[in-house]
C-alpha cells in the first residue's frame, strides 16, 4: 500500500465538505494505490468517485511507500485518528505522517517505542507530539490486553451473577429463558470448600439446603420451582418459629388463604402447599432414560403421598361481628367411621376444640339401595344440624360427612347466619369434588401469608423464585479474617458481592456432594428426612429465644463434606452429582 498526499489544495470556505469526502475516500484505500495530486478547487464543487478516479488517474508524481509491515489501512487510519481528533486538519495530520516516515517511524509500535525527541522532531508543535506519543504508548497496551482476554477460553471466564432488580414477566419468559436467567453457581472443589468459612444466620442456609434436596427428591421440578419451594419451606419454618418464641401472637393457620383441599408436597420433612404450573415444559440436563426414570419414581411417591393425605377439604373461613365461621368434609363409606374421621380431625386440628360450637351432619347410602342414612348434631348452634342436612339433600350428597365450625364472637347475628353456614359449607363440597393429585408437573410454593394478588398464577400468590435466587446471592460472606479485617473496609461492594457468590456456590457444592454421596443408598423420602437433620448438625449456634432471632453465627463448610457416606470413594462423588 502507498500514503497518496495532497500535496496542493486551495479550497474555500464552501468546498471544505468536498475536502473532507475526498480524504475519507482515500484513507479508505478506494483510490490509487500510489500517486499523490494537485487539487483545484473547482473539482470540490460537485465531488464523486468517477471524477476523483479520473483525477488521480492522471497524477504522475512520486508516491511515499508506507511499511511493507503496516496492516493494510489499520495503523494508517488509528495514526490519523490520533492526530485528528486532536483537532489536527486532516492535510495536517497526513503531513505529520509522511514526515514520521521520512524517520523510519511507519507503525504504531514503532512509534511507541521511539523517544519523544524523535516525534517532536517530525510534528514541530510539541504539545501535539507528546500526546500523539501518549496515545501511541497507550495503544499498544489495550492492544495486549485485548489479545490476552481473546486468549481466555470461554470456560476459564465466570459466568457474572446478576441479582434481579423487579419482578420477572414470566408470560413473556420461554423455560429456558426464566431457567437461564436464575442460574445459580455450585463449585464442587473440595480443597476450596474446605477453606471456606462463612458467616449466615439460619434461614438462607435453609433455603440453600431445600434447593439442593430438590434436586435429588424432585429431579423432574425445574430451578424456578426449588427456589419457589426452598422459599416457601423458610417461609413456613420463619412463621412457626416466630409463633413458638412469642415475636408473632397471630395463631398458627390464622388469616391464611390457602383451601386445606390445595395440593402439598414434603420439603425437609414439612409439607408446602403448592400450585400447578399448567403448560409448564423443561427438560433437565440428563439423559432421556434418566430423567424419565427419576420423574416417574418422584411422581409415583408425590401421588402416594399426595393421595394418602387427601382426607378432609375445608371451605375459606367467613367472618361477621367478630364470629368466625369454615366447613369441612370428608367421604365416608359407613356410619360407624364418623367417631373416628373426627377424632383425627381434632387431632390434626387443635384450635377446633376452642371453637363454640362444632356441628356435624352425614349423610350414607347402602350399595345400590335408595335408602340412605341420615344423622346430624346442633353441638349448641340451633338447628344447625337439621340445616347442614338439608343443603347435602339439595346437593345430593351422600357417603359425606361435614362439620361447621363456629367461634361465636359475642353478638347474635340472627338470619345471616344461616347465609354463612350456606356459604361455608357449599365451598367445602365443592372443594371435596376437585382433584388434587400431581403427576409431575411443574410447581410454585404458594405464599400463605400474601394478601397481594398475582396476575401470573391466575390470583393465587407464589413465592417467587428471583426473590430467593437474590436472597441466596447475598446471604453468604466470609468470616472475618484472624487479623483483625485491616483490609476489609479497603474492598469495594463489587468485591464484597462476587465473594458472597462464590461463597454461595461453594455452600451449594457442598450440599450437592453430600447429597450425592447418599442418594444411591437412601430413599427419595428418607433423603429428605435425613436432610433436616445435616441441617441441624451443621447450622451456625445461636441464642435460644427472640434474642437469637435473625443472629449470625459461622459456619466452616468442612463440616457439611464430614457428613458424606463413608464406604463411597470421594473420587466418585463430583460426577454423581454432575
Amino acid at each position: 500500500m502507498a500514503l497518496v498526499v495532497i500535496e496542493k489544495c486551495e479550497v474555500g470556505e464552501g468546498s471544505w465538505r468536498g475536502t473532507q469526502i475526498l480524504c475519507a475516500w482515500l484513507v479508505a484505500g478506494r483510490g490509487p494505490r500510489r500517486g499523490a495530486f494537485n487539487l483545484q478547487p473547482s473539482s470540490l464543487d460537485d465531488i464523486n468517485h468517477e471524477s476523483i478516479e479520473a483525477d488521480l488517474a492522471l497524477a504522475a508524481l512520486s508516491p511515499i511507500d508506507t511499511a511493507p509491515d503496516m496492516a493494510a489501512q489499520g495503523d494508517l487510519q488509528e495514526l490519523l485518528r490520533m492526530l485528528t481528533s486532536r483537532k489536527v486538519p486532516m492535510m495536517t495530520a497526513m503531513g505529520h505522517i509522511k514526515a514520521l516516515q521520512a524517520k523510519n517511524l511507519r507503525t504504531i509500535e514503532q512509534i511507541a517505542e521511539a523517544p519523544l525527541s524523535s516525534v517532536e522532531a517530525a510534528i514541530p508543535d510539541a504539545k501535539i507530539a507528546k500526546s500523539f506519543h501518549a496515545a501511541c504508548k497507550s495503544h499498544g497496551k489495550k492492544a495486549t490486553k485485548r489479545a490476552a482476554e481473546a486468549n481466555v477460553s470461554p470456560e476459564a471466564k465466570k459466568t457474572k451473577l446478576e441479582p434481579h432488580k423487579r419482578d420477572l414477566d414470566y408470560g413473556s419468559m420461554s423455560a429456558d429463558e426464566l431457567e437461564s436467567s436464575l442460574v445459580l453457581p455450585a463449585v464442587t472443589d473440595e480443597a476450596a470448600i474446605r477453606q471456606t468459612t462463612i458467616v449466615t444466620n439460619r434461614a438462607p442456609l435453609v433455603l440453600a439446603f431445600a434447593v439442593e434436596v430438590l434436586r435429588f427428591t424432585m429431579p423432574e421440578q425445574p430451578p424456578s420451582s426449588r427456589l419457589s419451594l426452598g422459599q416457601a419451606l423458610v417461609s413456613a419454618n420463619s412463621r412457626s418459629k416466630a409463633v413458638s418464641i412469642g415475636i408473632d401472637k397471630t395463631p398458627l393457620g390464622d388469616g391464611e388463604q390457602i383451601p386445606e383441599g390445595q395440593p402439598k408436597v414434603k420439603v425437609l420433612g414439612r409439607e408446602i402447599p403448592v400450585l400447578k404450573r399448567g403448560g409448564y415444559v423443561w427438560y433437565p440436563d440428563k439423559p432421556d432414560h434418566e430423567a424419565q426414570a427419576s420423574s416417574s419414581a418422584s411422581n409415583a411417591n408425590t401421588e402416594a403421598a399426595t393421595t394418602e393425605k387427601k382426607t378432609w377439604t375445608a371451605s375459606q373461613k367467613l367472618s361477621s361481628k367478630a364470629s368466625t365461621f369454615v366447613a369441612r368434609a370428608i367421604n365416608l363409606s359407613s356410619p360407624s367411621m364418623r367417631t373416628t374421621l373426627m377424632k383425627g380431625l381434632m387431632a390434626d386440628r387443635p384450635e377446633l376444640e376452642t371453637a363454640s360450637h362444632n356441628a356435624w351432619a352425614l349423610r350414607s347410602s347402602y350399595g345400590n339401595s335408595p335408602l340412605v342414612q341420615e344423622a346430624s348434631f346442633d353441638d349448641g348452634e340451633s338447628g344447625c344440624g337439621k340445616f347442614l342436612l338439608g343443603i347435602m339433600r339439595e346437593a345430593d350428597v351422600t357417603n359425606t360427612l361435614v362439620v361447621l365450625t363456629r367461634w361465636y364472637g359475642g353478638v347474635m347475628l340472627g338470619p345471616d347466619r344461616w347465609r354463612l353456614m350456606r356459604e361455608c359449607v357449599n365451598d367445602a363440597l365443592s372443594s371435596r369434588r376437585r382433584t388434587s393429585t400431581l403427576s409431575g408437573e411443574a410447581l410454585w410454593g404458594l405464599d400463605a401469608e400474601n394478601r397481594m394478588t398475582s396476575q401470573s398464577t391466575v390470583g393465587m400468590p407464589i413465592h417467587r423464585p428471583e426473590g430467593a435466587r437474590n436472597y441466596m446471592l447475598r446471604s453468604f460472606a466470609s468470616a472475618p479474617s484472624p487479623d483483625g479485617g485491616a483490609t476489609e473496609s479497603k474492598r469495594t461492594l463489587a468485591a464484597v458481592n462476587e465473594e458472597k457468590h462464590e461463597n454461595l456456590g461453594r455452600l451449594l457444592g457442598a450440599i450437592r456432594l453430600l447429597l450425592a454421596s447418599w442418594s444411591g443408598v437412601l430413599s427419595r423420602d428418607e433423603l429428605d428426612r435425613r436432610a433436616w437433620s445435616w441441617y441441624v448438625a451443621i447450622r451456625p449456634d445461636v441464642e435460644a429465644g427472640p434474642s437469637g432471632w435473625g443472629a449470625k453465627g459461622n459456619l466452616h463448610l468442612g463440616k457439611i463434606l464430614d457428613l458424606r457416606r463413608q464406604e463411597q470413594s470421594l473420587a466418585n462423588v463430583p460426577s454423581a452429582a454432575s
